[in-house]
């Protein structure tokens, strides 16, 4: 198969761990860019890219680029490409935009010219044109206008590939999964220990954490990825690798750790149980309706990830002594184990009266966020 230049995007601050996971399924010429990381590969690497990278948000193939600084030259510039290697007449399509230029002010105006251009070429030869699908198209079209350079890629992901098609619930604000994937990856946890999520929520991070541990490919539980539909694509590989991947997972064995997800809130756990049952996880993943308040270790030794509240709507003076009694359980009753915290309260966080040995600033959505790393010692860290 021929290599072939693709883009994977993701979050901001994951640019790092998501080229580590391109170089770990064969990926050629990884370059990190702003969200994004740039590779080549054939077919089969790109198969790979949207079953097993946990980081990636879209796998993205660049077809054509091309200059303008006006309606006229973007539309000129669109019409130049031979949209009938890509697209039939019986088929749909649908155009994403992304902009940053002084010469476009508008992303959907964008996107309009490049649909005018697409449906006037196949008009002009045809005497017909294809239809546009948004909700499952055969085709998805990303432009990305950057100044005056206009890059014109086929996304070949279809749905968001944080998306893994496990959720089957959300709480009121649940944790994007390539994000979860990524603390997880940070903190360093492979496995071999006990791992805690004493805040789950609807389980995100306590299914990733299952995921990476039994080496469950991020993309299995999908339904579809948009190059299945692509024309002319030969999937006979992608189904091989499909076929074997599905095999291997009928014989996983059970975790010989504990992974432990719980919530104050029954209806939270509830939701989590339905996610974690769908992710066929239920034998390797505990819940508990508990709060962190009178939560033990249960262990000597293991990881915790707590994404608490951020206090949106809670008052100062709660958010703040709720985050004190986080930091006086983790010193007082997990000695020895590693935890991670993510907020965006940056007043809040001072609050766990603990000495963070590392931060990251994350994104959770468009807040920024502190990832915080705490170790915990039996007595003072000066002792120990």
């Amino acid at each position: 198969m021929d290599s072939k230049t693709y883009i994977a995007k993701t979050l901001a601050g994951l640019e790092e761990l998501l080229a580590e996971e391109l170089n770990g399924i064969g990926a050629e010429n990884v370059k990190i860019l702003n969200r994004a990381v740039e590779f080549t590969g054939d077919d089969q690497i790109m198969f790979k890219a949207n079953l097993y990278l946990r980081t990636a948000l879209r796998i993205l193939k660049p077809i054509y680029s091309f200059k303008t600084v006006d309606s006229t030259s973007l539309y000129r510039g669109a019409l130049k490409l031979d949209w009938s290697e890509y697209l039939s007449l019986n088929e749909t399509f649908v155009i994403d935009a992304v902009v940053n230029s002084e010469f476009f002010n508008h992303s959907g105006y964008v996107g309009l010219r490049v649909k005018d251009a697409i449906v006037d070429q196949f008009r002009n030869k045809y005497g017909k044109r294809p239809s546009v699908d948004t909700k499952r198209p055969h085709l998805r079209i990303s432009v990305h206008l950057s100044y005056d350079d206009c890059t014109i890629l086929l996304d070949t992901s279809g749905e968001p590939l944080f998306k893994r098609g496990y959720r089957l619930h959300g709480n009121l604000a649940p944790i994007n999964e390539v994000l979860a994937a990524a603390m997880v990856k940070f903190s360093g946890w492979k496995g071999d220990t006990l791992f805690m999520d004493p805040m789950c929520g609807s389980g995100t991070i306590v299914i990733e954490a299952a995921m990476q541990a039994l080496d469950i490919p991020a993309g299995i539980y999908r339904n579809e990825f948009a190059f299945e539909r692509w024309k002319d694509m030969d999937l006979a590989p992608w189904y091989e690798m499909l076929s074997k991947e599905e095999e291997r997972l009928e014989n996983l064995p059970a975790l010989n750790v504990k992974i432990i997800g719980s919530d104050i809130s029954q209806a939270a756990i509830d939701i989590a149980e339905k996610n974690v049952e769908k992710a066929g996880l239920s034998k390797h993943i505990t819940l508990i309706a508990k709060s962190f308040e009178k939560t033990i270790a249960l262990s000597e030794t293991g990881t915790i990830i707590i994404n608490p509240p951020y206090g949106e709507r809670l008052k100062k003076d709660y958010i703040n002594s709720f985050y004190s009694m986080i930091g006086r359980r983790l010193k007082f009753k997990f000695e020895n184990h590693k935890a991670w915290i993510l907020s965006n309260n940056f007043d809040a966080i001072h609050h766990i009266g603990l000495h963070a040995d590392s931060k990251k600033i994350l994104y959770n959505g468009a807040l920024e966020c502190k990832f915080l790393e705490y170790s915990m010692y039996e007595g003072t860290k000066k002792i120990k």
